[in-house]
């Protein structure tokens, strides 16, 4: 990874007067920001269909792509939507946040007219699609139809035939269900040709794009029922342990996430091949992929199922370097960043060592003021690492500022040299960028100055999370010609041709008389 930099900015976050960003104009503006701008990278959050509570880490499927996500007006331009058919519809009253709410009630009537045409004439790659991703797109689209037609509750709630996936059952499902089925195929179809389209135009822009895999999957997700044997599950598939972080100075119960645990053993004995298929599909999305929970595969946090905190949990070994092997060996050497955060222990740091891949560092986890040698102060990396600000799980730097303790905000004005003028963002920003990291990517509400109303997350909080919109024409050529010669100051950035210098510098004045 050479010395550049991007910027982390969640789809959803895109302006767009349908409620939710999506991958339309809006991204596509996004993307010739971030090329006027001289940023490498763009840096999202997953993109898969969302459950209850919106997380992007709770998704429905690994493979899936989020029905939001799918822009209407382009939709309307290849004939599959009118106008009038969702432009006069509510779609909250908010431009600077998401109404989830509203969307789900809003949004899947139009999508349902956009896939009947589509499926009235289906074109001509429709049946390769189907084909060549028959081996998750069934399962995916039987599972959101029988979750329909079960009011939407969980699979595990679901009458025991279909909730055990008995053969007979199964087939009844799919006889029955056809319709439904054919919808969810179809919306998947409409997700994946406007992403081709929009990854393609990112190529040409010269951005890569940075995806995020969460490590554990949503309890009720298709991947869960369609692939029980590869869980710690018992005979009634339940789990027997469940995911989760131990107690610790910030929670004393811990954090109980509820995640379904791997069975590694199992999934050893045929060379895992569950996640080699599962990590292979990310990079038909993605140029580079972050991987969520990188500690994990080295030793991970079991808690028995019924437990109502993280208290009773235990540390149980993961798969270590052997898994990282297997991905090497079949998918090649890949682009992975390892979100190594947290509590790390010797094993944690030999494993990141062994693999090779960069660690990431977060600024505003560096100004402890009893501790002053953090490893996420700048001048303690090495090259090879990802510097944040701060994470969609972070205030925002001016929000973080101004929330900190005296001593933490006086440590950090004095270590970046903090001034109003240039401003607290900014200043830290210009810490990162002077790095020696290779990569330095930055969130877009920092780019923006924006205090904590633009928090993308607070962990183990419901409510209030992953709303928050850029407004359009915030991301403006004033801008990104501020980031592009912040970032070309600390070469991150294409440097201007000496021909384009040249051009734009003023001549010098003559001096009287030069001439003669």
């Amino acid at each position: 990874m050479k010395r550049s930099a991007g910027v982390l900015m969640p789809i959803f976050s895109l302006p767009s007067p349908y409620g939710i960003g999506t991958m339309g104009r809006a991204a596509r503006d996004f993307l010739s920001f971030l090329k006027a701008a001289g940023q490498s990278y763009w840096q999202l959050l997953p993109v898969g269909p969302t459950s209850y509570g919106d997380s992007p880490y709770q998704s429905f499927s690994s493979f899936a792509g989020n029905p939001y996500f799918i822009d209407l007006d382009d939709l309307a331009a290849d004939g599959l939507l009118e106008p009038e058919e969702y432009q006069g519809l509510d779609w909250g009253g908010d431009p600077r946040s998401v109404d989830y709410g509203l969307l789900y009630e809003t949004r899947y009537p139009v999508l349902r007219k956009a896939v009947g045409r589509l499926l009235d004439a289906p074109p001509a790659d429709y049946a390769a699609f189907l084909a060549e991703n028959a081996d998750w797109l069934d399962g995916y689209a039987l599972f959101m139809a029988l979750k329909g037609e079960n009011g939407g509750v969980s699979w595990d709630q679901w009458p025991e035939d279909e909730r055990l996936r008995k053969p007979a059952a199964l087939a009844a499902a799919e006889q029955r269900l056809a319709p439904e089925t054919d919808f969810w195929r179809g919306v998947q179809y409409l997700f994946f040709r406007q992403w081709d389209a929009l990854k393609a135009l990112a190529r040409q822009n010269g951005v890569s794009i940075i995806g995020d895999l969460p490590i554990y999957v949503a309890r009720d997700s298709a991947d869960m029922w369609t692939c029980p044997e590869q869980f710690q599950l018992d005979e009634d598939l339940n789990p027997v342990e469940v995911a989760g972080c131990p107690p610790d100075a910030f929670t004393a119960d811990g954090q109980l996430w509820g995640n379904p645990l791997f069975d590694w053993e199992k999934m050893k004995q045929d060379g895992y091949r569950w996640w080699l298929r599962r990590i292979g599909f990310q990079f038909r999305l993605f140029d580079v992929l972050r991987i969520d929970h990188f500690r994990g595969f080295d030793e991970y946090y079991a808690i028995p199922y019924g437990d109502k905190t993280a208290r009773n949990g235990r540390w149980k070994p993961g798969p270590g370097l052997d898994f990282f092997k297997a991905v090497g060996k079949t998918l090649g050497r890949r682009e992975i960043i390892a979100e190594d955060l947290g509590f790390l222990t010797d094993t944690v740091r030999n494993l990141l060592r062994d693999t090779g891949y960069p660690g990431m560092k977060v600024i505003e986890f560096a100004f402890d003021p009893k501790k002053r040698d953090s490893e996420y102060l700048p001048h303690r990396y090495g090259r090879n690492c990802v510097v944040y600000a701060g994470t969609h799980d972070n205030e925002t730097i001016e929000g973080w500022l101004e929330g900190a303790s005296p001593a933490v905000r006086g440590y950090a004005k004095r270590y970046f040299q903090l001034t109003r003028r240039e401003g607290w963002a900014w200043g830290v920003m210009r810490g990162a960028w002077s790095s020696v990291a290779d990569l330095a990517v930055m969130q877009m509400q920092d780019l923006l100055s924006i205090g904590a109303e633009g928090r993308i997350n607070t962990p183990s909080t419901l409510g209030g999370n992953w709303q928050w919109r850029m407004l359009p024409g915030q991301a403006d050529g004033k801008l990104a010609l501020r980031v592009l010669r912040s970032t070309q100051l600390y070469n991150r950035a294409p440097a201007p041709r000496a021909a384009e210098t040249a051009k734009k510098s003023p001549k010098p004045r003559q001096k009287p008389g030069a001439n003669g």
